[in-house]
């Protein structure tokens, strides 16, 4: 791996940054790229949620959607890598759950381009690890369906609506729909890897842990009590069953204010995650050789 040193802590360290559920937010864009010019790191891991909401097809505003990845997200990038030249990261991306999956072909048309590195349901290979990147997320409340899919069973948590109602952004097949899932699609996608130096890019958290904590407090629907911990099981038992070194999530804005962290660990494994419910960018710094020295720094 290309080593880019940083300092923390009286430390040398290769950089890596993690952000994510940035939203369309242009103040946090600046910033990011602002700290990219600034501080060189070797490789940026964006989480989803990139862009503004993904229902933009469905209200009349549809052009302010389309004018945000072509007349802003890639002539920024552009000038980041002009500007950087030899020194621009590796930019490894998801979308998240609340971008329209219209959007993809675009999204991979910028990775042709070499402006970034579309990796969901991907690996790819990053100096002596395996980057892993996966965006569907189990179902939620909203109706935007383009990135959601049943967890490890055709089971939907009370005040969520299934994958099968809702909308979408593209077609899908009534059998993807009724009969995929997240859990599936990681068996797929690891198989029988050493997973021991791999870092996950995932949108949603693993379930029950630090990061998928939801506002959700003695809320209930037709008196069930609704879960407060809505992340994946699948991205769970992928962690417990293959160990990776490191997991990156977003998806859930509030965890970190509600239970005090923004990282955790399944056995030995570190998660972390970025997303943020305040208008600042969540910026999550680490180097994959010391996970354990990762820090985050709200700009």
């Amino acid at each position: 791996m290309r080593q880019r040193p940083h300092l923390i802590a009286g430390t040398i360290m290769p950089l890596c940054f993690f952000v994510s559920d940035l939203h369309g937010h242009i103040s946090r864009y600046t910033r990011l790229f602002e700290r990219i010019v600034t501080e060189q790191p070797q490789a940026v891991f964006i989480g989803g949620d990139i862009l503004p909401s993904g229902l933009m097809p469905f209200a009349p505003a549809r052009s302010v959607y389309h004018d945000f990845l072509a007349d802003y997200l890639t002539p920024q990038f552009e000038s980041l890598k002009e500007k950087l030249q030899e020194k621009y990261p590796r930019i490894f991306i998801i979308l998240g759950n609340d971008d329209g999956k219209f959007e993809e072909e675009s999204v991979k048309n910028m990775a042709t381009r070499g402006l970034w590195e579309y990796i969901h349901q991907h690996k790819l290979e990053f100096g002596d690890y395996q980057v892993y990147g996966y965006t569907y997320v189990p179902p939620t409340p909203f109706l935007l369906k383009d990135w959601e899919r049943y967890d490890v069973s055709r089971y939907v948590d009370p005040g969520c609506v299934s994958p099968e109602e809702g909308i979408r952004s593209v077609d899908v097949s009534i059998e993807e729909v009724r009969y995929a899932t997240i859990a599936a699609d990681l068996d797929l996608l690891v198989r029988a890897d050493d997973l021991s130096r791999s870092i996950f890019l995932f949108h949603s958290p693993p379930h029950h842990c630090n990061l998928d904590r939801a506002a959700l407090d003695g809320k209930k629907v037709d008196h069930a009590p609704l879960d407060v911990h809505v992340g994946s099981i699948a991205v769970r038992r992928l962690i417990e069953l293959h160990r990776p070194l490191l997991t990156l999530h977003g998806h859930i804005h509030e965890s970190a204010r509600l239970t005090g962290s923004w990282q955790d660990r399944i056995g030995e494994t570190y998660c972390f995650s970025a997303a943020h419910d305040g208008p600042e960018l969540s910026l999550v710094r680490f180097d994959p050789d010391r996970p354990e020295m990762a820090s985050r720094e709200l700009l």
